[in-house]
């Protein structure tokens, strides 16, 4: 790749909507920082399209992008989509991800790096033939939470196959989960007003009666973030229309999309509120029934709150994040909690929202009975398949074959069935064998 040639990025002035690219998941309000860098990836491969379908490789040249060159990583999947070979890897990603000489491919890197991350992503790339935007965060080889988020975009050796995929990432280390909650704590204790219990809530007849929460959360605050203003949110009148709890829910549900994972009092309280939709569209079935349907949201048997998330989060809602929130409003069902208290028992559960939706998993895992294995039918149908004669067996230009024998109750060995001329096993299995 000594001939590829290096084009500068765009600047910061050429705005890239992700919202009106389909192929593009829209991130959570990035920093100013990190969503300038992805756009500025994605204009500089913008840049090297031209007329064609896809850029052209021979265009690329990590090494000379000084602007995301060191935070980048180049894929090559000439080698095959399950394994790609690592062509060329940042210094600071290097770095990050404590890798030390040279290394080869994706399967090299080592275990919960930020570059082992990246599986989770670029098959999409092949199924889109187009950037992709991601974020997430997880536990690194140190033990570090890590909020990452990055781009990955297409290039072709031949306008037409995609067989490289060049990759940006920006990432930062969030604080300690204790520290996190204990800074939590501290804040809301100081922010919060005391419940007030109210005697508008209706008082559900598989649950306590509700009690209100207050109209402000405290966000753990950034050097420059703002306030969450909750004003307004307060629990609907108990004759409120079905409609204005799910507005209030959504809101809350937006909150969460706009507060860039700040503290988690802000989605703990647009769970809750979710939660209290739920209570409120089970006293009333056929407006929730009518809801469902105008927003064309199917409801599951075998797990109703998925659809009460999806309503309030939107159907094309993260489908890992619809499963943790459903689990969490399962657990407040199961547990006969009231409106206005999901929130404060998701801030009070050791280790949080990801806590309760391990565990619940952990004890539905227990109470579900082992299934018995399934019985071979292949195995079987050999096991009673009628003996055949080695004169019929077809064996390939070398004499040779591949049968399935049977021993018999005499001790002797019969021929049951053989691989058809042709099959592609046949060389593996030779293979095999002469090892």
């Amino acid at each position: 790749m000594d001939n590829l040639r290096g084009h500068g990025g765009a600047g910061d002035e050429d705005v890239f909507d992700y919202a009106h690219d389909a192929a593009i998941e829209t991130p959570r309000a990035p920093s100013s920082e990190e969503r300038r860098m992805q756009v500025r990836a994605y204009n500089y491969w913008a840049s090297l399209l031209g007329d064609r379908a896809l850029p052209s490789i021979e265009d690329l040249s990590p090494e000379e992008v000084e602007d995301f060159g060191p935070n980048s990583v180049l894929l090559d999947f000439s080698t095959g989509l399950d394994n790609p070979a690592i062509v060329y890897l940042g210094g600071a990603l290097r770095e990050e991800c404590q890798i030390e000489g040279r290394i080869e491919y994706l399967h090299d890197v080592p275990a919960r790096s930020l570059l082992s991350r990246l599986t989770d992503h670029y098959l999409q790339i092949v199924a889109n033939a187009a950037p992709i935007g991601f974020e997430a965060e997880f536990i690194n080889q140190r033990g570090a939470e890590i909020l990452y988020r990055g781009i990955l975009m297409p290039f072709s050796s031949d306008d037409d196959t995609i067989d490289f995929v060049y990759g940006v990432i920006s990432w930062k280390e969030a604080a300690g989960r204790s520290q996190r909650e204990a800074l939590e704590r501290e804040m809301e204790q100081a922010l919060l007003q005391a419940p007030v219990e109210r005697s508008d809530v209706p008082l559900w007849a598989d649950g306590p009666a509700g009690i209100a929460t207050p109209n402000m959360i405290a966000a753990d605050l950034g050097e420059d973030d703002e306030p969450l203003d909750l004003t307004g949110m307060e629990a609907p009148d108990e004759d409120a229309p079905l409609e204005d709890w799910l507005e209030l829910a959504r809101d809350g549900a937006e909150l969460v999309r706009t507060s860039e994972a700040r503290s988690h009092a802000a989605l703990y309280r647009a769970v809750g509120l979710a939660y209290d939709f739920a209570l409120v569209a089970r006293a009333r079935p056929d407006d929730y029934a009518r809801l469902l349907d105008s927003s064309g949201i199917k409801a599951q048997a075998r797990s109703p709150m998925t659809a009460v998330i999806k309503l309030v989060f939107g159907a094309g809602y993260d489908k890992t994040r619809v499963t943790e929130y459903a689990t969490a409003l399962d657990h407040g069902w199961a547990a006969g909690m009231g409106v206005g208290t999901l929130a404060s028992y998701l801030s009070d559960y050791a280790g949080g929202l990801k806590a309760l939706v391990r565990d619940e998993r952990a004890m539905r895992r227990a109470e579900t009975p082992t299934k018995p294995a399934r019985p071979d039918k292949a195995r079987s149908a050999m096991k009673t398949a009628a003996a055949i004669d080695p004169v019929v067996v077809t064996t390939d230009e070398d004499g040779l074959a591949i049968v399935v024998a049977r021993r018999e109750a005499d001790g002797t060995l019969a021929l049951v069935g053989a691989l058809p001329e042709g099959s592609d096993l046949i060389r593996k299995v030779i293979t095999a064998v002469a090892k």
